[in-house]
C-alpha cells in the first residue's frame, strides 16, 4: 500500500502488461514462464532467484546517492601524472555530455546517418595531427597506458615487416614515463615475448636487439628533454621511437613529430574531460604514413557519396576483427568516441589562440610557483619544465611531514617512493593555488611566506630547452576558427547532432550491441563535481564514496555472474578479454603448467576473441559449428582430446552468436575441464542471461561483463565501455594490480589498464540500473529482452527465413534474418539495411556473424509501438524486394539500390529515377509526422579506400577526385 507508484521497472522496460499479453498470443506461448522454459535449456536455468532487492525509484536513488557523493572529498589536487583538473565549458557539458542525441549514437558503422559524429571525429584527428606534428591520427584509444602498449605491439610488428630476419624483441623504456604505463607495457610485453629494459633515457643502449624506444615528453618529473639524437640513433638501424606526450603542453613545446618521433600518444583528457576518478578519457595515437595500415583502432576517413558529394565514413576497416581475426595487429574494436568529441569541441570552442592562452598560463604559473619557492629555499631539480615541478627531499620522513601538512590544508601533491615530491598545476589553478602551495612548504619549514609576485615573470628567463619551443602553427582549418562564440557553437553542436541517428530518434536494433535504454537519472551524477573531479590517485579515505559503490556493484554483479570475484579494471570489453585470458594464464603458470597455450575458439566468436588470445600469447585453433550455429560436440571433444597437454581454455558467447542457448553448453564445458582447461565466457550476450542461467552456474571460470551493453552504460557513437571480469574462486588471486593502487589478489596478473578501476565515474551508471530496478526489475530485463525478440521474430519469419533457432522455435534476445536468396536478383545486404534509413530506422548488426545476414536485438526497453514500426518497415521493404522479383521494379534503378534518400536530392529540381519521390523518401504514412533525414547518400567505400584522407581537408584538396569518381 505504501509502495511508492512510480516504480523505474515502469519506466524503464517498454511493453505494457495488456501489451504483454497480445505478444505473447502473437509468439504463441501461454505465460512468460512459459515462453522462457521453451527458450532457456532447463539444465541451465537457476534454481532460485536471485538474493531479493527491493527497488529504489528514481527520486530515492538520487537522494541515497547524494549521501555517497558526500565520502567522496573534495581536495585541491596536484597530483597530474596523467590527470589533470579541467574546465569543461557549459556548452559542451551541455550540448554533448549530457545530451542523449550525443551519448546514445551507436558506432559509425552506417556512415549515412552518422556524418555529425565523424565531423566531429575527423576535428579530433585533425587536432592530434596538428599538435603532434605527424600526418596520421585514429579517432582515440581508450587510455594512455594501452595506447603505449598499442604502439609497442605496432612499432615490434612493423619491425619484422620490415625485416623479417630481425630478432629485435627489445623494447628500451624510459624510467621517467609514467608508472602506470611502465606496468601495462610489461603486462603486454611479457605474454608475447618482448623483451622490456627500464632505464634512464641518457642510458640506453641500441643494438640490434632494440626494436623501440619509448619515454614521456615532459616526463614524470616534469622534465624537458630533447630526443633528437636518440630518434637519430634508432632510426640509424631502422627502429623507431615511441613518445608519450601531454598534448596541452604541445601548444607550447616543440611537436615531437618535427624532432623524429615515429609514434607520438597520450590522453586528450585535459581537453575539458572530467577525471572521473580515473575515466573515461580518450587517448590519442598519431604517427607516421608508414603505419597507416597498421595503426591500431578506428580511423576516420574522407569520401563522396553516390552523388559525388564529399562525405565520412570509417575508413580502413578491412582491418578491424571480424575480419582478420587472429591475424588481427589489435583486439581494440572500440574506442572513446564521445570524450574525444568532446575535446575535439574544446578545441573548436578555444581555437589555436585560446589553446595556446590555456597553455601559456598554465606554465605560467608553474613557472611563478618556481620562482616563489626559491624564496624560501626550495628548488626544483627538474630546470626545465611545463607544469610539474619536482623536489628531492632530504628523508622519507620529511616528504611525510610535508603531506601531513598538505592534507591538513586538503591539498595532495604526488608523493614518490624514493621520496621526491612532485606538483602538477592544470587549467583551473590560479594565483590562489599558487600562494597555497607556497605557504604549505613555507610552514613545513618554518618560514614565512614570500609574497607571490607575478611580475617576476616578466625579468625570469625561459625554461623551456633552446630548440624546444613551439614555432609551427596548429589548428588552422577553418573549424578551429570560427566558433567561438558559444551562440556559434551550440548551432554547431547541434548542426552536427542533427546529421547522427541515436537512440533518442528511433530504435537501434543491433545484434549483440544491446543499445538498450540509457536512463536520465542513471546519467546525471556522472556529472556530480564529487564523481568528476576526483584524481584517481588520491588517497583512499578521500574516495571512500567511490570504495563504497565498487564493493555493492562487484557483489551484485558477483551474484548475477555466479563468480566469486570482480576486477573492474579493464575499460572495454576487448580489455576485459585480454584480462580474463592473462588471468587463466596467470593460473597455469602457477601450477608450473607454462605449456598450456591453446586457446580453442568456435568458428562463430566474436572476432576479437581470437585477437585477444594472441595477445595473451596464445595459438588459437578454430572449433567448427553444426548447421544451427551450436558447436560441433564432435570436432570440440576431437580437438581438445588432441590439443590436451597443452590446452589453456576455450572461448564461448552464451547465448551463442547466432542467438540461441545451446543445449550442450555445459557438456561443451565439461570436455574442456577434464582436459585441464579454463573456460572463457565472451559477456556480449549477458542480456539475455540475469536472473534466468549465469556463466558461474553454466560451469564458466572467467567471464567479461559489457557494462555498455547489458548495463545501460551508453556506447557513446563508440565508446565509453567497461569490461569488468568475474572469475571463479581458484582466479580471484590473479585479479589485476595497480602500481599505485592496491587492487587485485595476492597472485595479482600487473595492470591491463591505466587506472586501478578503468573508467570509474561510468561506473555510477550501472550502479544505478541495478539499484532502481532491484533484483526482480534486473531478470524482468532479460524476461522481456527476450520476449521482444521472440515477438518480433514471429512477426518477420513469414517474410524473411530466421537463420537459427532454438529446438523450441525460439531465439534468445536476438535472431538472425537470412537475406541471402535476394542476391540472385541483384540485391545485397547493404541494399535492404541502407534502404531501413529512409524508414527512418538504423540498420541491425549486418553480416555477422554469418554473410549476408542482419541481426536483430530489439532490447526490452522499447516499447511494441517501436517494435512494430520497425517490422512494418522491414515487411514494406519485403514488397519491394518483390516488385524487384517481379519485374514491376527496374533491378537496376530502383529504391533499394539508390537508398537512402537525402531531403537535397528529393526535392530537387531534377529527378531522374523510375519511381516517384514519395516511394523513396515517404514510403509508409507515418514518416510525414517523423521524417529522419540521412545527411548524405550512400557513401562510396571504394572511393574513400583508393583515397585515404583522415583530417580535415579543405574541399578543394579532394575536388578532383570526386569528379573522378562521378566519372
Amino acid at each position: 500500500m505504501l509502495k511508492h507508484p512510480d516504480s523505474f521497472d515502469k519506466r524503464h522496460l517498454g511493453p505494457t502488461s495488456s501489451e504483454v499479453e497480445y505478444m505473447l498470443e502473437t509468439i504463441g506461448a501461454d505465460s512468460l514462464d512459459k515462453l522462457i522454459e521453451e527458450t532457456v535449456p532447463a539444465g541451465i536455468r537457476l534454481k532460485q532467484d536471485l538474493t531479493p532487492r527491493e527497488a529504489m525509484t528514481e527520486h530515492q536513488y538520487l537522494a541515497r546517492l547524494k549521501k555517497l557523493a558526500q565520502k567522496n572529498r573534495l581536495f585541491r589536487s596536484y597530483i597530474g601524472q596523467g590527470y589533470y583538473d579541467t574546465i569543461t565549458p557549459s556548452v559542451i557539458l551541455r550540448n554533448i555530455f549530457e545530451n542523449p542525441g550525443w551519448y546514445t549514437q551507436y558506432t559509425p558503422y552506417q556512415a549515412e546517418i552518422a556524418q555529425g559524429r565523424l565531423e566531429a571525429l575527423l576535428n579530433y584527428q585533425t587536432m592530434v595531427s596538428d599538435l603532434t606534428g605527424l600526418p596520421v591520427a585514429n579517432a582515440s584509444l581508450l587510455d594512455e597506458a594501452t595506447a603505449a602498449a598499442e604502439a609497442m605491439a605496432m612499432t615490434y610488428g612493423q619491425k619484422k615487416k620490415k625485416d623479417r630476419k630481425s630478432a629485435a624483441n627489445t623494447l628500451l623504456v624510459a624510467d621517467t614515463l609514467f608508472p602506470q604505463t611502465i606496468s601495462v607495457l610489461r603486462t603486454r610485453a611479457e605474454a608475447v615475448g618482448i623483451d622490456i629494459k627500464i632505464q634512464a633515457p641518457g642510458s640506453f643502449e641500441i643494438d640490434d636487439s632494440v626494436f623501440a624506444a619509448i619515454v614521456q615528453y615532459p616526463d614524470a618529473s616534469g622534465s624537458v628533454e630533447d630526443f633528437h639524437a636518440l630518434s637519430e640513433q634508432l632510426h640509424a638501424q631502422n627502429s623507431y621511437l615511441i613518445v608519450a606526450a601531454d598534448l596541452m603542453s604541445l601548444a607550447v613545446l616543440k611537436a615531437p613529430g618535427e624532432w623524429g618521433a615515429d609514434v607520438v600518444l597520450g590522453s586528450a583528457q585535459r581537453f575539458g574531460v572530467p577525471m572521473g576518478y580515473g575515466g573515461p578519457h580518450a587517448a590519442y595515437f598519431a604517427t607516421k604514413d608508414e603505419f597507416l595500415r597498421q595503426i591500431p583502432g578506428r580511423i576516420i576517413g574522407v569520401s563522396v557519396d553516390r552523388n559525388g558529394n564529399a562525405a565520412l565514413r570509417m575508413a580502413l576497416q578491412t582491418r578491424e576483427q571480424h575480419i582478420r581475426r587472429d591475424k588481427a595487429t589489435s583486439n581494440i574494436c572500440t574506442a572513446q568516441a564521445l570524450l574525444a568529441i568532446m575535446a575535439s569541441m574544446y578545441a573548436v570552442y578555444h581555437g589555436p589562440k585560446g589553446i595556446q592562452a590555456i597553455a601559456e598560463r598554465i606554465h605560467n604559473l608553474t613557472r611563478l610557483l618556481a620562482l616563489s619557492l626559491q624564496d624560501i629555499g626550495e628548488n626544483a631539480e627538474n630546470q626545465s619544465f611545463f607544469d610539474t615541478l619536482t623536489f628531492s627531499l632530504k628523508t622519507k620522513s620529511e616528504a611525510e611531514r610535508l603531506q601531513h601538512i598538505a592534507l591538513q590544508h586538503e591539498v595532495n601533491f604526488c608523493y614518490h617512493e624514493d621520496g621526491r615530491v612532485s606538483i602538477s598545476l592544470d587549467e583551473a589553478a590560479g594565483i590562489d593555488d599558487v600562494e597555497k602551495i607556497v605557504s604549505i612548504f613555507a610552514e613545513w619549514k618554518g618560514n614565512n611566506a614570500p609574497q607571490v609576485d607575478p611580475s617576476r615573470l616578466e625579468k625570469s628567463a625561459s625554461v623551456i630547452p633552446t630548440g624546444l619551443g613551439r614555432e609551427t602553427p596548429y589548428l588552422t582549418h577553418p573549424v578551429f576558427n570560427e566558433y567561438h562564440s558559444e551562440t556559434a557553437m551550440m548551432r554547431y553542436i547541434k548542426r552536427l547532432e542533427n546529421r547522427d541517428l541515436s537512440l533518442n530518434t528511433a530504435m537501434i536494433p543491433l545484434g549483440s550491441c544491446t543499445m538498450k535504454l540509457n536512463a536520465a537519472t542513471e546519467l546525471m551524477p556522472v556529472s556530480w563535481p564529487e564523481f568528476s573531479k576526483l584524481h584517481p590517485f588520491v588517497p583512499g579515505d578521500q574516495a571512500e564514496g567511490y570504495s563504497q559503490l565498487i564493493e555493492e556493484l562487484g557483489q551484485d554483479l558477483c551474484e548475477i555472474t555466479g563468480f566469486a570475484g570482480m576486477s573492474f579494471q579493464p575499460n572495454s570489453g576487448a580489455q576485459g578479454e585480454y584480462a580474463g585470458l592473462m588471468v587463466i594464464r596467470a593460473y597455469h603458470h602457477s601450477h608450473g603448467e607454462t605449456q598450456r597455450k591453446v586457446a580453442l575458439i568456435p568458428e562463430s566468436a566474436h572476432g576479437t576473441n581470437p585477437a585477444s588470445a594472441v595477445m595473451a600469447g596464445m595459438s588459437v585453433v578454430v572449433v567448427k559449428c553444426d548447421e544451427m550455429g551450436n558447436i560441433d560436440m564432435e570436432d570440440l571433444e576431437a580437438k581438445a582430446e588432441k590439443h590436451k597437454e597443452v590446452l589453456s581454455c576455450m572461448m564461448i558467447t552464451y547465448p551463442s552468436t547466432h542467438g540461441v542457448f545451446e543445449e550442450e553448453v555445459v557438456r561443451a564445458i565439461e570436455i574442456v575441464h577434464e582436459r585441464g582447461g579454463q573456460v572463457y565466457m565472451d559477456g556480449a550476450n549477458m542480456n539475455a542471461q540475469v536472473g534466468l542461467t549465469s556463466p558461474g552456474f553454466i560451469g564458466a571460470d572467467v567471464c567479461h561483463l559489457n557494462l555498455h551493453k547489458t548495463f545501460a552504460i551508453p556506447h557513446g557513437g563508440g565508446g565509453p565501455g567497461m569490461g569488468p571480469i568475474g572469475v571463479a574462486e581458484h582466479l580471484v588471486p590473479f585479479l589485476p594490480g595497480h602500481e599505485l593502487v592496491k587492487t587485485g589478489g595476492d597472485q595479482a596478473i600487473s595492470a591491463v589498464s591505466a587506472t586501478p578501476y578503468g573508467s570509474a565515474s561510468i561506473l555510477l551508471i550501472s550502479y544505478g540500473y541495478l539499484k532502481m530496478l532491484g533484483s526482480k526489475g534486473a531478470k524482468d530485463a532479460s524476461v522481456y529482452a527476450i520476449l521482444n525478440a521472440n515477438y518480433m521474430k514471429s512477426r518477420l519469419e513469414g517474410a524473411y527465413p530466421v537463420l537459427f533457432q532454438g529446438e523450441s522455435g525460439r531465439v534468445a534476445h536476438e535472431f538472425i534474418l537470412d537475406l541471402r536468396a535476394f542476391k540472385k536478383l541483384g540485391l545485397e545486404v547493404d541494399d535492404i539495411t541502407k534502404r531501413l534509413i529512409d524508414y527512418g530506422f538504423h540498420a541491425p548488426t549486418v553480416s555477422w556473424p554469418v554473410a549476408g545476414t542482419i541481426m536483430i536485438e530489439p532490447t526490452e526497453s522499447e516499447p511494441l509501438q517501436e517494435l512494430d514500426r520497425f517490422c512494418d518497415a522491414m515487411l514494406a521493404i519485403r514488397e519491394e524486394v518483390r516488385e524487384v522479383e517481379l519485374g514491376t521494379a527496374d533491378p537496376e534503378s530502383n529504391v533499394l539500390k539508390n537508398a537512402p534518400h537525402t531531403m537535397a536530392e528529393v526535392t530537387s529540381n531534377v529527378w531522374e529515377h523510375k519511381y516517384d519521390r514519395q516511394k523513396a523518401a515517404f514510403p509508409v504514412m507515418g514518416l510525414y509526422q517523423n521524417k529522419f533525414w540521412p545527411a548524405v547518400s550512400r557513401v562510396n567505400n571504394t572511393f574513400g579506400d583508393r583515397n585515404v584522407v583522415c583530417t580535415c581537408p579543405p574541399l578543394s584538396a579532394y575536388e578532383e577526385e570526386q569528379a573522378e569518381a562521378l566519372a
